[in-house]
């Protein structure tokens, strides 16, 4: 470990035009503070990667590159998604770096927490997790939802660290074993874990989004969800043979009541009972397939052994 470690800070960038400037003159503004007081070694710098953006983010990260201080880019070929898009740039920084630290480009995570995980990394720690004290800052629907999803999948048996998203410190070797992982579809929150090593936590407050909107809608939240439970848990499948096991039991006991009611003679003809059992049945099934189906499509995307992304082009500074 470096006393003085050289920190790369990853900022995955979609549509962040309005954003951009203030994100990096704030962070700038940090990582001064950081040199100075000798934390972080003067070669620190800031990668933004931009995730096939439409607007003007690309052409922004490359003015920065070439007018301000501290700013890297790369730039992805076509949009990969938020997880894929931070994944290139910590492959791309574990070699340029002894610490990293990724962040979103919206300000709404306190970016001044950062030097607490620096002090934290030289304490031992090697992966350092920033984690909301509060959800105030949100609609109550979405603190609802996110609290839901952090008990299903605690529930599903995923490792997660509870309020924290994708703001945290890896440290180097923390970053070449996050690379040894290969699979297609991504659920950082879920692999760190999974590394091991010392890790802590730091808490803070979040903010409101200091301009521009949430790439965030209701459905990416429900694919994110998705893709979190299924990429590391196969207790959905189970659920699906022990309901079967259930409908099983059910289906006997209906057997026995039709018998019964049949040779005392009070049975009623009718199609009520047949209509429910029969929709009932036919959207278990229907669920059941949908569950193995997700399974199966996540085992097609892997072993067709397809890139995360495609590097368009890197700016990187010659000291970095």
């Amino acid at each position: 470990m470096k006393e003085i470690p050289c920190l790369a800070i990853v900022v995955p960038c979609y549509k962040e035009e309005a954003v951009l400037h203030e994100t990096h003159k704030r962070l700038s503004q940090l990582l001064d503070q950081l040199i100075e007081e000798k934390q972080i070694a003067s070669d620190s710098y800031v990668l933004y990667v931009n995730d096939g953006s439409t607007d003007q983010t690309w052409p922004i990260i490359q003015d920065l590159y070439q007018h301000e201080s501290y700013a890297c880019g790369l730039n992805l070929a076509g949009n990969v998604g938020h997880q894929n898009a931070l994944m290139a740039g910590l492959d791309l920084v574990k070699d340029y770096c002894d610490i990293a630290v990724s962040i979103d480009a919206d300000l709404q995570d306190d970016i001044l927490v950062i030097a607490e995980m620096v002090r934290r990394y030289k304490e031992g720690y090697d992966i350092v997790y920033g984690v909301r004290k509060e959800r105030k800052t949100d609609t109550w629907f979405k603190r609802e939802t996110a609290q839901a999803f952090y008990r299903l999948m605690n529930m599903m048996g995923v490792k997660t660290v509870y309020n924290h998203a994708d703001y945290r410190l890896m440290s180097k070797r923390a970053l070449q074993h996050l690379a040894r992982f290969r699979e297609r579809n991504l659920f950082l929150r879920g692999l760190v874990p999974l590394i091991g090593y010392q890790t802590t936590c730091v808490y803070y407050n979040r903010s409101k989004r200091w301009a521009g909107e949430s790439k965030y809608p209701l459905k990416k939240m429900l694919d994110f969800a998705i893709d979190g439970i299924t990429s590391f848990s196969v207790k959905p499948v189970r659920m699906i043979f022990w309901l079967g096991c259930v409908f099983i039991l059910i289906g006997i006991g209906v057997t026995i009541w039709t018998l019964y009611t049949h040779y005392i003679h009070d049975t009623v003809p009718g199609w009520a009972s047949l209509i429910i059992s029969i929709w009932l049945v036919g959207g278990f099934i229907l669920a059941a397939l949908g569950i193995v189906g997700e399974y199966i499509g996540k085992i097609y995307i892997e072993v067709k052994d397809r890139p995360r992304y495609n590097i368009e082009r890197t700016l990187m500074r010659k000291d970095a």
